[in-house]
């Protein structure tokens, strides 16, 4: 049940028991009431009687016509009350109803600030914290919560903002040294004089640099899905699914994984390079995290599924997956840096959808990622 409704409800609920409270009183005071002593003659009486009599004559019984009824006092007063009560009831129902409607509209515009503020909050989140509710009106209550959320979300935007702007400064700054150090390690390696144990070291700090710029650059990706979308445009996936297959197929011939793909005409309105690093990902986690001569399945209907073999993940360690930085234990000997499901849940959010895993009956994982899909459609 709506706060509106119920708002309803309790106004038409105080209307009801006023307005019984009434009609009892009036009930009670009509008890106390005493009628004219006697009789009430039920017949017209002519007008020159009524001259001689005044207002209300009193006759005797033998004077009045042979056809005039005749009621005793008693019989006056139950016949009044009973009309009176049954009226009164019926008025009480129909003012019932009058104000059960305008508890209704009095509510809705009572409401209606809450509303406003209600939309606001829906269309927040985490990269689009610009929206204000700034309501206007008297300085009553509901305009001071309106005030104490727009200051809330000022300050949030004030501490994502800078936690972002931290994130991407520090990554960028990371990165001109490590482009530096693997400069003089491939110098130093391309040395005449470089003896074999030079080279197994120079291998070993290339392969920790690489490592290291493949994290800072997750951390890059990460904080730019963090932020949201500047810009949208309208991309196939399947499209992108194939040319990263395409991209893939070296570490997948390296693994000796192959893959299974079953797509359809896809249209999604977002960012081609996030939506890229999205379905890289996937298949890349698909493809290191699998095993000798096993396989991946890619199916693009209403969402996309990517399904792998490999070790059994334990159901209870697949949400940490999508934690930066979180892998399994017997993951941590791959070349990969902590991040992938992260950005592809991060990516996903950024295009208002989903990503969500479990583990393969068999082995592996099975991630499925739901994306909007535009209502356009490539002409047959």
């Amino acid at each position: 049940m709506t706060l509106r409704t119920r708002l309803t409800a309790w106004y038409a609920g105080v209307f009801l028991i006023a307005g019984i409270a009434l009609v009892g009183l009036n009930y009670w005071l009509l008890a106390d009431w005493t009628p004219l002593e006697g009789g009430v003659a039920a017949r017209a009486i002519p007008a020159e009687t009524m001259e001689v009599y005044g207002r209300y004559p009193a006759l005797e019984a033998a004077q009045l016509p042979a056809d005039t009824l005749v009621f005793t006092a008693d019989q006056v007063k139950a016949n009044t009350m009973e009309t009176v009560l049954w009226q009164s009831i019926i008025a009480l129902l129909v003012a019932a109803v009058i104000a059960v409607w305008l508890g209704w509209v009095v509510a809705g515009r009572v409401l209606a600030p809450l509303h406003s503020i209600t939309s606001t909050a829906h269309r927040l989140e985490a990269e689009r914290l610009d929206q204000r509710i700034e309501l206007d009106g008297p300085p009553d209550e509901l305009k001071e919560l309106a005030d104490t959320f727009d200051g809330m979300l000022d300050r949030l935007a004030s501490s994502f903002d800078s936690q972002k702007r931290f994130v991407a400064n520090a990554s960028h700054e990371l990165r001109t040294p490590l482009a530096v150090q693997r400069t003089l390690i491939e110098v130093a390696l391309a040395a005449p004089d470089a003896n074999d144990d030079m080279r197994r070291l120079g291998t070993h700090l290339l392969d920790t640099n690489e490592r290291s710029e493949k994290l800072i650059d997750g951390l890059l990706l990460l904080a730019r899905s963090d932020r949201g979308l500047a810009t949208r445009e309208l991309v196939w996936l399947d499209e992108v699914i194939d040319d990263e297959i395409e991209s893939c197929a070296a570490l997948a011939s390296e693994k000796k994984v192959t893959f299974a793909v079953r797509t359809r005409r896809y249209l999604v309105d977002g960012d081609p390079v996030l939506l890229a690093q999205l379905v890289g990902n996937l298949l890349r986690n698909a493809v290191l995290y699998n095993e000798p001569g096993g396989s991946v399945s890619v199916e693009l209907d209403r969402e996309l599924v990517v399904t792998n073999t490999g070790p059994t993940v334990p159901a209870q360690a697949v949400p940490g997956l999508f934690e930066p930085f979180r892998r399994l234990r017997d993951r941590t000997g791959t070349a990969g840096s902590g991040l992938g499901l992260s950005i592809v849940q991060s990516v996903a959010r950024a295009h208002q959808g989903a990503a969500k895993a479990r583990p393969n009956g068999g082995g592996g994982l099975v991630v499925q990622v739901n994306l909007p899909e535009t209502g356009v459609r490539q002409p047959s």
